[in-house]
């Protein structure tokens, strides 16, 4: 038997204003959990959601308003690309964003790791930032959708967090609250990702492009590949870096063949191209032209972070040890596995396994091969960068397990795997 709409609204609220205590709601995501939901059920937990606090009101500011969401993934930096390159285009990009847990890192903890950046602001605050640059980057806020907060915390705990239902309504809570008119989801599937098979990847981006059209927000959906990490960084002030050669027109093939796809929909969904494909080459020549590269400065400034950093990384701390891998033989990259790394990175400092734990921002990985790349044997593959001696034995000994070599030529893999609207439903 399907519940309805009240039915949800009560539990939500009730366990959001503290009337319904843990033991119940936890019964509750198990049953969603084991049981899931139908379509009608899943929008009305996210509109619970969404209802438990308040919704950003940006229709004073002209235009359409257009944000990305990523499903987590190893060295995925795009929305700190992407974010200034669709403000260029004049597009309004209103971005609440996450951080890392486990393997996967957070937009918000890449951005913090730039010296003084704030990503705490109370909506008003980002709402005179939207108007000042085109676009914001902040945390969720206690005002926006406070019943995903205190629920999510709940999911951690009870091992429900891999449940569509429940991811959808977390995540499309949170966007729409923003104040959008349209989103442009980028769900990864692969080994880094939350859903490692493509199948499943699928029904994820379905249900959400499904909740996002009901919600009346224009939504479409690319499935990425996340069997190896995109780029070549992993870590916070690391992948910062990759950021600043990526908006000065010298970022890594696959890394830009997903920024400029995102931005290029966002861009057409803003209504500032005809096309994707126009978007697509409007990104490029923005980045090309040096306006992005600005506008990320604007942004940086606008929130408080150090723009001279940015201008001179490297006055930026170096970590105390750095050791490199070799190749231990010569062939081509079969596989890098991306969980693999992203623990590696865990584990050097870069990330945290529980919600308070604390990030050493130089940490990480930097990355010279990827898959289907002819390498030499001796030659660099990784180097590793922690506070931590103890650890560099270790973490080496995971990279070595993390990458296959083939004596064969190997192809390099896809990036973009699929797209999905309202018609492949």
């Amino acid at each position: 038997m399907s519940l309805s709409e009240e039915e949800i609204q009560y539990f939500v609220n009730g366990y959001t204003i503290g009337e319904i205590p843990d033991y119940q709601m936890a019964s509750l995501l198990m049953a969603i959990y084991l049981n899931g939901m139908d379509d009608i059920e899943s929008l009305a937990l996210m509109k619970s959601y969404l209802y438990s606090g308040k919704i950003v009101d940006i229709s004073h500011i002209p235009g359409i308003k257009v944000d990305k969401h990523s499903t987590g993934g190893v060295g995925d930096k795009v929305s700190i690309i992407l974010a200034p390159i669709v403000a260029a285009a004049g597009v309004l990009v209103p971005m609440i964003s996450g951080r890392g847990l486990g393997h996967s890192g957070g937009t918000l903890d890449k951005l913090e790791s730039i010296p003084g950046f704030r990503v705490d602001y109370s909506i008003g605050e980002f709402i005179k930032k939207l108007e000042e640059t085109g676009a914001c980057l902040i945390g969720q806020t206690e005002e926006l959708a406070p019943a995903d907060k205190k629920i999510y915390a709940l999911r951690d705990v009870t091992a429900t967090v891999q449940s569509i239902p429940l991811i959808c309504a977390s995540i499309m809570s949170k966007k729409i609250a923003e104040g959008i008119d349209a989103l442009v989801l980028d769900v990864k599937s692969g080994l880094g990702s939350f859903m490692n098979k493509h199948e499943d990847a699928v029904r994820l981006a379905k249900s959400l492009i499904r909740i996002g059209e009901d919600a009346g927000k224009k939504t479409i959906a690319f499935i990425t590949n996340m069997d190896q990490p995109l780029g070549k960084t992993v870590g916070n002030w690391l992948e910062i870096e990759e950021c600043i050669e990526c908006l000065t027109d010298n970022g890594p093939r696959d890394l830009m063949e997903v920024t400029y796809q995102l931005a290029g929909a966002m861009i057409y969904l803003g209504g500032k191209s005809d096309s994707m494909d126009a978007g697509i080459a409007m990104s490029k020549k923005l980045i090309e032209g040096g306006q992005a590269w600005k506008k990320f400065l604007e942004i940086v400034k606008s929130q408080n972070g150090a723009v001279d950093v940015l201008l001179h990384p490297e006055k930026y701390h170096q970590p105390d040890f750095c050791q490199d891998y070799l190749s231990p033989q010569s062939g081509w990259i079969e596989s890098i596995n991306a969980f693999e790394i992203g623990t590696t990175a865990v584990h050097l400092g870069a990330g945290r396994l529980k919600s308070d734990d604390r990030i050493n921002n130089s940490a990480g990985i930097r990355l010279y091969a990827k898959v289907g790349d002819q390498v030499e044997k001796n030659s660099t593959l990784f180097t590793i960068y922690t506070e931590t001696k103890e650890v560099i034995d270790e973490s080496l000994n995971r990279l070595a397990n993390a990458i296959k070599i083939s004596k064969e030529p190997v192809r390099s893999p896809k990036v973009i795997l699929d797209y999905l609207d309202m018609s492949h439903l």
